[in-house]
Order: structure tokens, then C-alpha cells, then sequence
């Protein structure tokens, strides 16, 4: 009886044992290039990582530095630790097999799942946010997990002309494209670039009020005037509204990149048009007129234009002063074109000033010599003149005449100032005895 017990232990324990060893063969994995595994890390061999992969039975693996992380690293301990668990990716096998059976990859592991995450986002037409590590012929390189690529016309909605700047910059991207099995990303930071431009400036707007007076950046020149950036807002200073002065090229006074003060004229919140000045800023040419142009002065100027009755002359930019043809020469001319042309430079003599009428008047002759006169002309000047005649009363109605008007008094009055006491009387004296006479 114990001898057929003792037999049926011996064959409990062998079946046992041989189910046990059956499971434990079921349970181990074939390995196969391309499989996704779990490994135990064991131990850091120079510039690789020893692990151990579950359920294989014992069989270990390797993960190069280069297949450890998608991004540069200084340590291998920056991405896994001894005893952590990692999902590896199986590459090939390793015919020498003293450093392990299999070379693993954590990276390519790490780079299914952003495809996937990114595939996701696609789909949604999400935004995503990543750094800029490079710049390459073409465009911008980017870190997502993945290498990602910004073509140039993609960047902004703008010409750039060096992309350096960018490099190192957190951007929000759309993705326009891609391809894991080909390993293609190609993304877009223009639309999101220009929306925000849009709801930034869309903001800016609103904070400006007409008729303050602000800074900006010169944006660019354009032949008709020149954009001012104002914190994200551009606005345009009118070739009129540069200077005081007449500009012919805005690029002559302002330059790409300069710091201005500008005055708002108007904003348009429905258009999103921006009117500016500069010279109004500006002082006025005519501010402090009397001290730089006061009478009597000698100033050199410039003849603008010619008249029938005169020249202007520029004697400050935008202060321009009239030589009336009276004034122009000694000698009797016909038209200022007689002793004049545009663009000339003269000397001028201020006669008169008038601040707030902007009026200036000059003179040329009052700075050279009177010519000689014959003694005709000076028996002529000295001839008593006539008397002037009373107004005659209106026949019609018997309603006396009226009166001069002032331009006509004025005209009268300049005439008879021009003379002195001996000018009017002359001759007249020169017999006449003023002795006592008793």
C-alpha cells in the first residue's frame, strides 16, 4: 500500500514539475526585430544602458546613447535611472552577444507615441507649441519629440530676411502636414502669426485717442510717406505730415528702425487705418520768427517761386518771405525774372515781420548801393508835387464822394512817407529870406 503511495507522489511531483516548466516556456516571448518590450535597467556600460527584458526568459539588451533620447543629452541618468522600467522598441540582434542579445531603442519608442499624439492633433486641427533649435536652408527646424520643419514662406506673413533671431524662441505651430512612416512634419506659424497680430492690434486700437501724442518705431518707408509700428499697430505718417518743410523723399528725414514721437490725426477702428503726424511735434517754423528773422535783419535764402508781383524766398525751412519787384532791384524791371530764377541763393534784408499772419517781407535792394543819380532826376525829385485834389461830388445824386478806401489811404500814405520835409518842399525854399525883417 505505501509503495503505490510513494509511486503516485513520484508522479505528481513530475507532472507538476513538467506543467510548470511548460508554463514557464509558454510564458516567455519570441523576440522579434520591431517588437515593443519592457526592460529592467541594470547597469550603465559606458555610453550605453544594460537592461534586462521581461518575460524573455532572461535575455538582455542594450540601448546605445544615440537610441536613448530624441534630444541631446550631457548623462545618460538625465532620461533613466538602475531599476527603472522602459518600453524599448527591438532594432536587430546582436551576433556578439557578450554585451547582450538585442539592441533596443527607447527613442524610437518615445517617437511612436508623439506621432501618434500628433496624428491626434492633425486630426483636431489643434495648435501645438515647440522650441526652434535650428535654422537650415529653407526654414526653421523644430523639437516636438520629432523633428519637425517651418518652411521660410511659412515662418510669418512677412518677408524675413535672417531667421537667427528665432532660434531658441517657444512658437505655436498648425500642422500642414505629415507622414510618420516617411518621417515628414511640416508645420506653419503664419496664420497663427497673423491672428494674433490681428487680435493684438484689433486691442491697440482702442487704446489710442486722437490728437495725443505717443512713440513709435519707424516700420518702413514708402514713397508717399512712411508706417509707424505703435506696440503693434501700424500707422501711416503722410509724406505732408514729415516735416514743415516741402519733403520730396520721406527717406531723406526718417530711416528703418528709428524712435519718433508721433501725433494721432484719427483712427479708424473699422478700417484699422491710422493717421499720424510728425510735424506736428515739431516747433513751428514761425514760433520764434521774431528773434531769428527780426527786422532789419541780413539773411541768405533760397528763391522758391516767381510771381508777376515779386519772388518767395525760403529763408528757414518752411518760412518763406516775399521780395516784392519794388524791392528786387535799383533799376526798373519788367518781371522778377529779370534779375531772378528758382533755386537761387541770395542775400535778403527782413523789412517787415508779421508772426501771427506768417508774412515776411524782404528786400534786395536794401543791401546794395543806390546807383548815382543824374542832376536831372534830382531837379525832379525835388519839384514841389501838386496838391491833391478834393473829391468830386456825385452829380447824380448830389451825395458827396466817398472816401478813399484804407488799402487806398495805406498806398497814399506809403507814397508821402517816402519823401522827408526837404524832399516835398525843395526849391521852394531856396529864396526865401528868413531874416528879421523890422
Amino acid at each position: 500500500m505505501s509503495e503505490f503511495v510513494e509511486n503516485g507522489n513520484e508522479e505528481v511531483v513530475e507532472n507538476t514539475t513538467m506543467e510548470t516548466m511548460e508554463d514557464a516556456l509558454d510564458s516567455v516571448k519570441e523576440i522579434k526585430v520591431g517588437d515593443t518590450v519592457v526592460g529592467d535597467v541594470l547597469a550603465f556600460d559606458d555610453n550605453q544602458v544594460r537592461v534586462s527584458i521581461q518575460e524573455s526568459g532572461g535575455l538582455e539588451g542594450v540601448i546605445p546613447r544615440n537610441e536613448l533620447s530624441a534630444i541631446p543629452i550631457e548623462e545618460l541618468t538625465d532620461v533613466v535611472n538602475i531599476g527603472d522600467e522602459v518600453e524599448l522598441v527591438v532594432v536587430k540582434p546582436i551576433k556578439d552577444k557578450e554585451n547582450g542579445n538585442y539592441l533596443l531603442s527607447k527613442k524610437r519608442v518615445d517617437a511612436k507615441k508623439v506621432w501618434a499624439e500628433l496624428e491626434e492633433k492633425a486630426k483636431n486641427d489643434e495648435v501645438i507649441e515647440a522650441p526652434v533649435k535650428n535654422v537650415v536652408k529653407g526654414g526653421l527646424v523644430v523639437d516636438l519629440g520629432v523633428r519637425g520643419f517651418v518652411p521660410a514662406s511659412m515662418v510669418e506673413d512677412y518677408f524675413v530676411d535672417d531667421f537667427s533671431t528665432y532660434v531658441g524662441k517657444e512658437l505655436k505651430f498648425k500642422i500642414v502636414e505629415i507622414e510618420p512612416n516617411d518621417n515628414r512634419l511640416i508645420l506653419s506659424h503664419k496664420d497663427i502669426a497673423r491672428a494674433e497680430r490681428e487680435a493684438k492690434r484689433a486691442e491697440r486700437l482702442q487704446t489710442l485717442e486722437e490728437g495725443s501724442i505717443i512713440e513709435g518705431t519707424v516700420a518702413r518707408i514708402v514713397n508717399f510717406g512712411a508706417f509707424i509700428d505703435l506696440d503693434g499697430v501700424d500707422g501711416l505718417v503722410h509724406i505732408s505730415r514729415i516735416a514743415h518743410e516741402h519733403v520730396a523723399k520721406p527717406s531723406d528725414y526718417l530711416t528703418p528702425g528709428e524712435t519718433v514721437k508721433v501725433k494721432v490725426l484719427s483712427v479708424d477702428l473699422e478700417e484699422g487705418r491710422v493717421s499720424l503726424s510728425i510735424k506736428d511735434t515739431l516747433p513751428g517754423p514761425w514760433d520764434d520768427i521774431e528773434e531769428k528773422a527780426g527786422q532789419g535783419a541780413v539773411l541768405k535764402g533760397t528763391v522758391k517761386r516767381l510771381t508777376d508781383f515779386g519772388a518767395f524766398v525760403e529763408v528757414f525751412p518752411g518760412v518763406e518771405g516775399l521780395v516784392h519787384i519794388s524791392q528786387i532791384s535799383h533799376e526798373h524791371i519788367a518781371t522778377p525774372a529779370d534779375k531772378l530764377e528758382e533755386g537761387q541763393e541770395i542775400d535778403v534784408k527782413v523789412l517787415s515781420v508779421d508772426p501771427e499772419e506768417h508774412r515776411l517781407s524782404l528786400s534786395i535792394k536794401a543791401l546794395e548801393e543806390a546807383p548815382a543819380r543824374s542832376e536831372a532826376e534830382e531837379n525832379e525829385d525835388y519839384s514841389a508835387p501838386r496838391a491833391p485834389r478834393a473829391p468830386k461830388a456825385n452829380k447824380s445824386n448830389n451825395r458827396p464822394a466817398k472816401p478813399a478806401s484804407n488799402k487806398q489811404a495805406a498806398s497814399s500814405d506809403d507814397v508821402e512817407n517816402s519823401f522827408t520835409m526837404g524832399d516835398l518842399l525843395g526849391s521852394q525854399l531856396s529864396g526865401l529870406d528868413l531874416s528879421d525883417q523890422d
